[in-house]
């Protein structure tokens, strides 16, 4: 169901908080897909000044998106539509092959030889998963612009990142899934409730 209209009623700042976080981080990020602009400032700050200065940024956009969307989430969620209940249970699954990706970036492995990129893969399907069961303005923001940042960089990884080769073993991919496992457990069990405020099991 569509709400007849969205009011932002005195809750513009929060939401142009989060805008501006996201700009920053992703914007950040989207930054090193120009290799030539990239190029220029690595020339100009060196390679560890360059870094410097990018963490400074994704920092920056970091701490403003936390803020921005915490200051939102307590002035109240402005919803746009109702999720049907069915998307919490795709969520669910889409959320344990996310966070499967996530250590497959890093441990070679034939499921990364698969997917390619792993780890842009796993903010996709993270953001997408979100997109799901989040109806309000917010949450359509913050995820989905994470959404298109991965399409995005997907694309630019495409075109200058080799593909990376499948090991001899398949040790590495039952690292992976071992990983993933434990991963999906804390964030289900500890970290969504802890952390974002947000209980997933029935108490």
């Amino acid at each position: 169901m569509i709400p007849p209209a969205i009011s932002l009623s005195g809750r513009e700042q929060p939401v142009a908080i989060l805008i501006l976080g996201l700009i920053v981080f992703l914007g950040g990020h989207a930054f090193t897909m120009w290799r030539d602009a990239r190029a220029a400032l690595v020339a100009s700050f060196g390679e560890r000044g360059y870094k410097a200065l990018y963490s400074v940024v994704a920092l920056i956009g970091l701490a403003l998106l936390v803020y921005g969307y915490g200051q939102y989430r307590a002035a109240g969620m402005i919803p746009v539509w109702e999720p049907p209940p069915w998307t919490r249970h795709v969520t669910f699954l889409l959320m344990l092959l996310a966070l499967i990706l996530l250590p497959a970036a890093y441990i070679p492995s034939h499921i990364k030889a698969a997917v390619k990129h792993p780890m842009i893969t796993a903010v996709k399907t993270w953001a997408f998963a979100h997109l799901l069961v989040r109806g309000d303005l917010g949450s359509i923001l913050l995820f989905g612009g994470f959404l298109a940042w991965g399409v995005l960089a997907r694309i630019s990884m495409k075109r200058r990142a080799p593909d990376p080769v499948a090991p001899a073993g398949w040790g590495g991919d039952a690292l992976v899934v071992v990983i993933g496992l434990a991963l999906y457990a804390g964030v289900i069990l500890w970290f969504h409730p802890a952390v974002i405020g947000v209980p997933l099991m029935p108490r």
